[in-house]
């Protein structure tokens, strides 16, 4: 059975890992209120909206009340 010689460094091990690994961006999709570019699951950071609901008001509409 095969056995290692000896110890494989973490310098090692990582550089071996790191052949295999990639870094993509992120994954964005288009706001159906708003159209713009947002991540997919979360609330939209230029209107607020989630499932075609308001989650996050606007600071704006705050300030003027």
């Amino acid at each position: 059975m095969a056995v290692p010689k000896g110890k494989v460094s973490k310098q090692r091990k990582h550089k071996r890992n790191s052949a295999n690994f990639k870094a993509e961006g992120v994954t964005l999709v288009e706001c159906p209120k708003c159209h713009e570019l947002k991540e997919p699951h979360k609330a939209c950071k230029n209107c607020g909206t989630y499932n075609n609901r308001t989650v996050i008001e606007d600071k704006k509409d705050n300030k003027k009340k």
